[in-house]
């Protein structure tokens, strides 16, 4: 089934009908890059698709609320949904088409008696956000490879906000040999370093004050690890500030940039990751860097 939303942007709802189009797209030598999401959209998912229209001819968005990379406490049930907003945007974004599958087209119920497949990501799936929601990483890999294979498109584009997902995704590639270029794209940020996220509604104009705390701490930690204070230092020093400010962190760290590996004397490459509770919000961010001259840690093709 497909449904026009604009002169620019076509809702596809079923998957043979995307896939038709895609077909059709690629028989004309077009390339095609994908933009997953969750939906409730802003700017920081548009520049998403900026991106993509850098490395291809056509643009795919998805909008699915993934219930398999929810807790049984968190906000999937009141996990915005906006779709007519949502397609607006992405039509203003010069998006070709979205992809808007039910639950039930994600997970059939015709396979409801076979068994549950989900995609080990291992360790790295595990630690900081891994850790505080279990199994959240193997909902993600599960869904985007789902999706992966239902778009088959030439290259995928993910924020760098989320960069742990972004690095369990890259792994994702290489482990199942997908023929896709992942490219990650930057973090955009409100008037005092906020990351936009469809999470930031949950905040009062109160909180959204409290939670620019969250990149002047991470500028704040980058600059101690420059003047070669120790990354346990860096961390407690980081933990106690947003505390300070009201929040409640679910970790603050320093790792490895590439691997998320604890920093050892043979790592060059490091990334200052923050997750905090503020209100009814959870929010995430980091900033990444090499210590002598620029990163270029994810722009790596496959």
């Amino acid at each position: 089934m497909s449904i026009e939303a604009s002169a620019q942007l076509q809702t596809f709802t079923e998957i043979p009908a995307l896939r038709a189009q895609v077909r059709a797209w690629r028989n004309a030598g077009e390339r095609i890059a994908f933009v997953p999401t969750m939906g409730n959209l802003h700017d920081g998912h548009l520049s998403l698709v900026t991106v993509a229209k850098q490395h291809a001819t056509r643009v795919v968005a998805s909008i699915f609320v993934n219930p398999t990379q929810f807790g049984p406490k968190e906000d999937f049930a009141s996990y915005p949904r906006t779709l007519a907003a949502d397609q607006a945007l992405l039509a203003s974004g010069g998006c070709d088409a979205l992809f808007a599958p039910t639950v039930a087209t994600m997970y059939p119920a015709h396979v409801k008696n076979s068994p549950n497949f989900a995609i080990d990501v291992g360790a790295i799936g595990n630690i900081l956000c891994g850790a505080v929601r279990p199994g959240h990483f193997s909902g993600v890999a599960t869904v985007v490879a789902k999706l992966f294979n239902i778009v088959q498109a030439d290259a995928a584009v993910f924020g760098e906000k989320d960069f742990q997902q972004l690095l369990v995704l890259r792994n994702l590639v290489d482990q199942f040999n997908f023929p896709i270029e992942i490219i990650g794209a930057p973090t955009i940020r409100e008037a005092g370093g906020l990351a936009r996220s469809s999470r930031n509604q949950y905040l009062s104009a109160e909180e959204r004050e409290q939670a620019r705390v969250i990149y002047a701490t991470l500028l704040q930690m980058r600059d101690m690890r420059d003047r070669g204070i120790d990354a346990e230092s860096v961390q407690d020093h980081a933990l106690t500030t947003l505390r300070a400010a009201g929040l409640t962190p679910d970790y603050a760290a320093i790792r490895d940039a590439q691997t998320l590996d604890l920093i050892n004397e043979n790592t060059t490459n490091e990334v200052a990751m923050i997750a905090a509770r503020l209100g009814k919000a959870r929010l995430i961010d980091n900033i990444y860097w090499k210590n002598a001259g620029p990163i270029d840690l994810l722009a790596k093709s496959n």
